[in-house]
């Protein structure tokens, strides 16, 4: 098996995370600016923006979350709730993903042709970016997952961290040493099921 299909083999959801940093800083920057600089988008729209929170920021984030979920969901299952969150903020650190909703407008108006899809075309690419990311960080041995409390805390976020309201958060990545073994429970399909060949 080949070094990139045993990465995607590796690549796999750990919401128990902890705060030991197993690369140095710069690597990790430099991890994640080529994900997301090497990440196809369509007519090279280059979209997506990220956000790496760490240290204070990171923990700051899922207390926001985890204060705005206990306002919503029922006492009897917050714990259950608050348990989750902790996993996450027990990570390293988070790589909030965006999307700079003006290129796409730009891109709309270049090309009217395709101006229905350049937001579906840019979500395609921030689906890939979010593989890439994930996996990469895999790569360099932390435990990762993705996750969307996008509406329930964007409008916090942005201002406390003074975010371009043309940006729209789609997603959240906190990673972290993994502080639990994959679920080895997980099945999947038959090729021949998903896989149709013509000649």
């Amino acid at each position: 098996m080949s070094d990139f299909y045993k990465a995607m083999e590796n690549r796999r959801t750990i919401h128990q995370l902890s705060k030991e940093a197993l690369v140095p800083q710069e690597r990790l920057e430099q991890v994640i600016g080529n994900a997301l600089k090497l990440t196809p988008t369509a007519f090279n729209g280059q979209e997506q923006r990220l956000l790496l929170l760490m240290d204070k920021k990171h923990d700051w984030f899922w207390n926001l979350v985890k204060s705005t979920l206990k306002a919503i969901v029922p006492a009897e299952n917050f714990p259950g709730t608050e348990a989750r969150i902790n996993g996450f903020l027990g990570g390293v650190g988070t790589i909030l993903l965006y999307q700079d909703t003006t290129v796409t407008k730009g891109l709309q108006e270049a090309f009217p042709i395709y101006k229905d899809n350049f937001p579906i075309w840019a979500m395609q690419a921030t689906g890939m970016l979010k593989y890439t990311l994930w996996t990469s960080l895999v790569e360099e041995g932390y435990g990762a997952n993705i996750q969307h409390y996008t509406e329930l805390v964007e409008a916090e976020v942005n201002k406390e961290l003074n975010i371009d309201p043309a940006w729209k958060m789609v997603g959240q990545l906190p990673f972290g040493k993994a502080a639990q073994a994959p679920d080895a429970g997980k099945t999947f399909e038959t090729i021949e099921k998903r896989l149709i060949v013509f000649k």
